[in-house]
């Protein structure tokens, strides 16, 4: 188990040295007191609220963004989201369509937007204005890495550690979360275990005593500093090989290869187990299914053993949604639209956070392999999407679904 991101929460945007450093400098206390503890932290981030309710020009947004970018490194901050714009009433097209900008002109900032809420419905305006951009996400560099550091967020609220779905609360609180690389703790309890209570016991038993020993360490240096402590988001999260696979966790309980029957039993028992165990929760909490970023997911996908399709069944019951999912290079906004909608459907339906981060890779066709050469990716086939013939479904502006309750 590895701390992914000490997630630092902003109550406003930063825009000079005097309002970055207090965060910052919080930041590089929680590396030095968890580092001192034996913990592994990858790295210190930052999440700010909407952006939107700080900057309506979106001019203004990409400078905060650049500045914010240019003062990362100096500060001990490694990434930083930028809030979403929220576009659920209102779609917000201008505000929508700058995030590529934003994107272009930085390296180390994330941004997002919020297209789907409860009570709200589903804008199908912003559904639409969503797919454009990550089709011109997908243009700012050649092998599509560009929608890495953007997410389609689904009924999300504030408080996830976890990029590109961070963000705070406007004028609250500086806050404080740990996003956990944990998808090992699910390798180790499940691997030789006679029975699902034994693999869901040693699993519960592990993520309570780690969360012992984290929150011993960050919930009163957050407390001495006036920073409100969050929690933390065990969601699975993996690295790509096999000692760190969430879906190779999946397969040693017996659903294998990962998407064969009793995958979702698997998927949803392992989510229950992180969301009853006694921690303090923040975030998602549930099964993380990133396709590029788990060896055993990645190579499934060449094989065919699982689709799109398995993976929004495995989310109802599951985690984060649809993230890094590798997708034609040739893929319609219609397309991409109707897999938004899909999401948002669930996300509304079921009242639980789901986000979208697909990243159609150029000149890549439905079964070829991605060729990143990036040490947190394992290269995949291309998922095919299935693209819709058209129709009444996203034709209108808004999608009035509610919640089954």
């Amino acid at each position: 188990m590895k701390v992914r991101s000490i997630t630092l929460f902003a109550p406003t945007i930063p825009t000079t040295e005097e309002t970055l450093a207090p965060l910052a400098a919080f930041g590089q206390m929680g590396r030095t007191a968890l580092e001192g503890a034996g913990y592994t932290v990858q790295t210190v981030r930052l999440a700010t609220p909407p952006w939107p309710t700080s900057y309506m020009d979106p001019a203004e947004a990409v400078t905060a963004a650049r500045w914010l970018d240019q003062q990362a490194p100096a500060a001990g901050i490694d990434y930083i989201s930028l809030g979403p714009v929220v576009a659920t009433q209102h779609s917000n097209e201008n505000a929508i369509a700058a995030s590529s900008a934003i994107l272009a002109a930085t390296e180390r900032v994330f941004c997002s937007v919020l297209y789907a809420e409860m009570g709200q419905g589903i804008n199908i305006k912003a559904v639409r204005a969503v797919a454009k951009v990550i089709e011109a996400n997908a243009r700012l560099e050649s092998n599509g890495f560009g929608n890495l550091r953007f997410a389609a967020l689904a009924n999300v609220g504030p408080g996830s550690p976890f990029f590109p779905a961070a963000y705070a609360v406007p004028q609250a609180t500086p806050a404080v979360a740990l996003a956990l690389e944990s998808a090992d703790l699910a390798v180790q309890a499940y691997a030789g275990a006679a029975t699902l209570e034994e693999a869901m016991q040693r699993l519960r038993m592990s993520l309570e005593e780690i969360a012992r020993g984290l929150v011993t360490v960050i919930e009163p240096l957050a407390a001495a500093q006036g920073v409100a402590f969050l929690g933390l988001d065990f969601s699975l999260a993996p690295f790509p090989d096999a000692e760190h696979s969430g879906a190779g966790a999946i397969e040693s309980l017996g659903a294998a290869p990962f998407g064969a029957m009793g995958t979702l039993a698997a998927a949803a028992l392992t989510t229950q187990v992180l969301q009853s165990a006694d921690y303090p929760r923040c975030g998602f909490s549930g099964l993380m299914l990133p396709v590029l970023e788990d060896s055993v997911l990645a190579a499934r996908a060449g094989e065919g053993s699982y689709n799109l399709h398995s993976l929004l069944l495995y989310s109802a019951v599951c985690g984060t949604g649809l993230d890094t999912v590798p997708l034609p290079g040739d893929i319609s906004a219609d397309a991409l639209a109707a897999i938004l909608l899909d999401v948002a459907a669930l996300a509304v339906r079921l009242d639980k956070p789901l986000t979208a981060r697909l990243m159609p890779i150029p000149g890549k066709r439905a079964g070829e392999v991605t060729t990143f050469d990036f040490p947190f990716f394992a290269n995949s086939a291309i998922l095919d999407p299935l693209a819709p013939r058209g129709g009444a479904l996203l034709a209108g502006e808004r999608l009035p679904l509610r919640s089954r309750a």
